[in-house]
């Protein structure tokens, strides 16, 4: 009987993720892998208001900034570098030895990840959106 590849609801597969998972990923990266992954969030907050926010998935001695908003009428003030700075001492906390970020490539948001001392590692041609995007990255360790 052929193999059948069928689409599956979001939620079906996770027991079978949790089963094979580990072992999949000891073969992959050929050795035993702890895996433990989550999500962090920080708050900029001026009084009641939030000004700014970071989220920073942690995963694999990786910590990635999947978004880092912060208001226009707060930007300028050194928000935006603050909060990437206690990202970096909480990754540094759950042992992550970099921290990594993708952004379109020669924008004004590489350009910020920049003077916040990340250094481009490469440029992938027409990823997002058919964009070039850089990927950008600061050791911690």
């Amino acid at each position: 009987m052929p193999i059948e590849i069928a689409r599956v609801r979001p939620d079906a597969l996770e027991p079978f993720f949790r089963a094979n998972e580990r072992e999949a990923l000891r073969t992959f990266y050929n050795f035993s892998v702890v895996w433990h992954e989550e999500r962090y969030q920080l708050a900029a907050r001026d009084g009641e208001t939030i000004a700014g926010g970071v989220q920073i998935r942690v995963a694999a001695s990786l910590a990635q900034v999947e978004t880092i908003v912060v208001l226009p009428e707060f930007r300028l003030r050194g928000i935006g570098r603050d909060l990437l700075s206690q990202a970096a001492d909480l990754a540094k906390y759950y042992n992550c030895h970099k921290m990594f970020v993708a952004v379109p490539h020669a924008s004004p948001a590489q350009r910020f990840f920049e003077r916040c001392d990340y250094h481009q590692e490469a440029v992938l041609p027409q990823h997002t959106f058919k964009l070039d995007i850089a990927l950008l990255r600061k050791f911690l360790l």
